[in-house]
């Protein structure tokens, strides 16, 4: 659990520092209003009834309509001028006889949780209200708004029941209760024999909810069967990021390819040219060969003419 309030119980000169926690959750099911086309949801917007404008949380203050129908806008700055009880301090008024506060009166619980090195005083306080069977009637001032609370034990922690206003409570008088008669003896002794019968001590744990129960049951029925009646969340469109990188992995790919095809033709072109320059090489080589045999042959050819010459 996740503390509300941070505060202390103000008991005579004892101060009680304390944490305070909600101690009633709701587990009703939760609905959502949708379009019964399409199972889409259902957006509300704040519209101002004069210029007809949609309007921001931010720009939205309160209002007060008198019977006549003058109307007061109050802001934060106007509440914040209004007196306001000690807003982390709880004051113990008075203690009470728990048997004198009537239910009805009882409105939302708090578990109190010391909040100091020492729970002496804590321990105190909690043991003296169960050993005087009293409740503690205090001031409890959560979001700017003060309660009357009763302060009282519950399982050994101190429990903390805000209490409603005495003119919260409607006055009752129904016309049809008027002259009913009363009942006979004979019934009314009936009517105790039967209570007699059911009677028993309080055990919360044999009492449920079914309706939740069986409403649970329903909806994972659906869903397990993939009735028509449900409507599966759509897939995710792929991310526009998600297109970027594969059009760039395409063109690196294209890039790749290209620049190999332009790497293939030059290793081919040098090739060519290698090839060339050994043949060039060799005919270089062979020429002066070529031109020594030529300038042999014609040595000999002139040599053997003089010989002839001679001999003549």
């Amino acid at each position: 659990m996740r503390s509300i309030w941070k505060g202390s119980i103000a008991f005579g000169l004892v101060n009680v520092p304390v944490k305070v926690y909600t101690a009633t959750e709701d587990h009703d099911i939760r609905f959502h209003q949708v379009h019964a086309k399409d199972g889409g949801r259902i957006k509300y917007d704040r519209v101002c009834t004069v210029c007809g404008q949609s309007v921001q949380y931010a720009d939205i203050d309160k209002a007060y309509e008198s019977p006549e129908g003058d109307k007061v806008i109050l802001t934060d700055e106007d509440f914040a001028k209004l007196p306001v009880a000690e807003k982390h301090e709880i004051p113990v008024l008075q203690f009470v006889p728990s048997d004198q506060i009537d239910p009805i009166l009882f409105d939302k619980s708090y578990y109190l949780e010391p909040d100091s090195t020492t729970p002496k005083a804590y321990v105190l306080l909690a043991k003296t209200l169960e050993q005087a069977e009293r409740v503690a009637l205090v001031h409890f001032t959560l979001r700017q708004k003060t309660r009357l609370a009763a302060l009282r034990v519950h399982d050994g922690v101190l429990l903390l029941q805000t209490l409603l206003w005495p003119d919260e409570v409607r006055s009752v008088d129904f016309e049809s209760l008027d002259g009913a008669p009363a009942p006979r003896a004979q019934e009314i002794s009936m009517a105790e024999t039967l209570v007699d019968s059911m009677s028993d001590d309080f055990d919360p744990g044999l009492y449920t909810d079914e309706y939740q129960i069986q409403l649970q049951k329903m909806l994972d029925e659906a869903i397990e069967s993939g009735s028509n009646k449900v409507v599966r969340p759509e897939e995710p469109a792929p991310a526009e990021m998600d297109a970027e990188v594969v059009d760039l992995v395409a063109a690196l790919q294209r890039s790749l390819e290209a620049t190999g095809s332009r790497t293939g033709t030059k290793s081919e072109s040098a090739g060519k040219s290698e090839s060339r320059k050994p043949a060039k090489k060799a005919a270089e080589k062979a020429a002066p060969a070529k031109a020594a045999k030529k300038t042999a042959s014609k040595a000999t050819k002139k040599a053997t003419k003089q010989t002839a010459r001679k001999g003549a």
